[in-house]
């Protein structure tokens, strides 16, 4: 356990745009996971996190998102995304957006220390070590580029999926490439982005998964569409709903989204 912090703590839940417009159960997920490891949650006032207006070289809109979104997380202890991509928006990006902004730059980068990615901050901050959740089936884990990448997400997750009663945990083939997603890559370069997530459904299909789980849902959303239209019977879910517990809504992409809290 590395620079643990001791719990109780006031932990602020950037739900993400995602999250909250698609799949608001791993947001409840999200608040179970932190609650059992003793934080206090608080859900502040938020929008998106700047990443597609970044991206797109509107640096003045994501300027004025990340300016919202610091002063909305002001009081919280820690701020924890079920994201890789958004925590490294939140934790890689703010603290550049404003590198010529002095005064700025001070709260940009005393915020980016306190940002983390919801798996890596249970096991590498909380000291989770497991969970206590049930689920049946062979998960395969998809390694997302910004989690992996900007946060370090790796063997956090596949620690605590371990400890999920009745699951077997198989690699997939290239679990650490891309599935193609990438915001507005998979609109703009269409045809590329199917190329890459055609590779990705495979990858999938031939490690004998029946569940696909990952810590982003740009990523799943984009490789249960894949595998849905390629007709492959595999359950496609968000890590956090499996750690939770939370399992009751359909698998991403199919039936209705939502979920109780």
């Amino acid at each position: 356990m590395n620079d643990a912090v001791k719990p109780p703590t006031r932990v602020g839940l950037f739900v993400t745009c995602l999250v909250d417009l698609m799949r608001p159960g791993v947001g409840f997920a999200a608040v179970k996971l932190l609650e059992q490891a003793g934080c206090k949650v608080v859900v502040p006032s938020q929008t998106c996190c700047g990443q597609p207006a970044y991206n797109s070289g509107d640096r003045a809109t994501a300027k004025a998102i990340a300016r919202q979104t610091i002063a909305a997380f002001e009081g919280c202890d820690y701020v924890v995304a079920p994201s890789g991509s958004c925590a490294g928006m939140l934790a890689a990006h703010y603290p550049e957006l404003f590198a010529d902004e002095p005064d700025m730059a001070v709260k940009a980068n005393a915020f980016a220390a306190k940002c983390h990615e919801l798996v890596s901050f249970l096991v590498d901050r909380l000291g989770v070590e497991k969970v206590s959740a049930r689920y049946e089936g062979a998960v395969a884990y998809h390694d997302s580029c910004s989690g992996l990448r900007e946060m370090g997400v790796k063997s956090q997750p596949r620690k605590l999926l371990e400890s999920v009663e009745g699951l077997r945990l198989v690699e997939m083939k290239d679990a650490e490439v891309c599935c193609g997603f990438g915001g507005a890559f998979a609109v703009k370069y269409g045809e590329l982005s199917d190329a890459i997530v055609s590779q990705k459904s495979a990858a999938v299909a031939a490690s004998g998964a029946d569940t696909l789980l990952a810590g982003d849902l740009g990523c799943l959303m984009n490789i249960a569409g894949k595998m849905q239209r390629e007709g492959r019977a595999v359950k496609v879910r968000h890590v956090a709903e499996v750690l939770a517990g939370l399992t009751d809504d359909p698998p991403i992409g199919e039936g209705a989204k939502g979920a109780k809290p």
